[in-house]
């Protein structure tokens, strides 16, 4: 198979209060947007979402609204320090405050409108020896 993007759709009624924070808190555009789907990508194309309205007309077997758990949404970036305080100058509000983990992140992190918890991570080195307990 060859892809040509990937991205997670969240079925959510807050499709478009979910467009005005990726565009407002994480300058994100907006690529495609109808009355029930909005897609939406980083400038530089490194990554997108959509967000899908529960009673779309096209909709595929299986995706409920989402209820905001046992999801993460992963953003890596090079420095998060610098992600977050860009976060923060838009108006946005970590939930996570920056932290960094033993096990070699850098990372703060937040909820969107529908629930999405986002981390935004930057890879750092672990604690020396951090990892043995865990390797086979």
């Amino acid at each position: 198979m060859n892809y040509q993007d990937r991205y997670p759709i969240i079925v959510t009624p807050a499709l478009h209060a979910c467009r005005d924070f990726w565009v407002e808190r994480l300058g994100w555009q907006c690529g495609f947007e109808s009355s029930w789907f909005v897609w939406l990508g980083a400038g530089d194309g490194s990554a997108s979402i959509a967000f899908m309205a529960p009673d779309h007309p096209s909709a595929p077997p299986g995706p409920e609204a989402f209820g905001g758990l046992g999801m993460c949404f992963e953003l890596q970036v090079a420095d998060a320090a610098a992600a977050l305080a860009d976060f923060q100058a838009r108006g946005g509000v970590a939930e996570l405050p920056l932290t960094d983990e033993a096990f070699g992140q850098r990372r703060f992190g937040f909820r969107d409108p529908a629930g999405l918890w986002v981390d935004v991570v930057e890879q750092i080195e672990p604690q020396p020896g951090y990892w043995d307990r865990y390797m086979v």
